[in-house]
């Protein structure tokens, strides 16, 4: 009777392991399919062009159109890393690259123009958060947070953004970043 119980609290003991191990990698299974990695030649090919970390700009495009190539903002942004036309002309003439209204949906030509603006504005800001946010509410916004004490140039009061999407935008891609390092 007692090998008996031995047994069976064996068998669960192993059941309950290999129960956990499959929580533990289905976890992981399942970040990979909700972290997608995409486009990947023009993220490894940009991310090392303009010195940009390439799980920094999956977690971008994650958060900016979820892998849309098509997508457009209510602000009218456009593409995989949604772009502001002007702000993507502009960059766009620095890379010498001819901008149409077409061509800015092209992956290859919104990841180049993304990952060129994101890496100008964390050269400029010299802090990851603190480039995210200019990312998303502008530089204008960003050195005005700065010039009056709302926000460090170090970032460690990132929370204190007054935009709550930027705030939001900022804090969801920080995480995602970690996640996509993670994985």
């Amino acid at each position: 009777m007692k090998n008996k119980k031995i047994k069976t609290l064996i068998i669960i003991a192993i059941l309950i392991l290999i129960i956990i191990g499959a929580i533990l990698g289905g976890r992981k299974l399942m970040l990979k399919i909700i972290y997608k990695k995409d486009y990947q030649e023009y993220v490894t090919k940009y991310s090392a062009e303009y010195n940009v970390n390439e799980d920094l700009v999956y977690a971008i495009i994650k958060a900016e159109s979820n892998f849309d190539e098509n997508a457009v903002s209510a602000s009218n942004a456009k593409g995989l890393m949604q772009l502001m036309y002007a702000t993507a002309e502009e960059v766009a003439e620095q890379c010498g690259i001819e901008l149409t209204e077409e061509n800015i949906f092209d992956p290859e030509i919104n990841i180049e123009l993304g990952t060129r603006y994101i890496s100008t504005l964390i050269e400029r800001y010299t802090n990851i958060g603190v480039a995210l946010a200019a990312y998303n509410a502008g530089m204008t916004s960003v050195d005005k947070w700065l010039r009056e004490g709302t926000i460090s140039a170090d970032g460690s009061d990132i929370e204190n953004i007054p935009f709550k999407e930027t705030n939001n935008y900022v804090r969801k891609i920080l995480r995602d970043y970690e996640v996509y390092k993670e994985l």
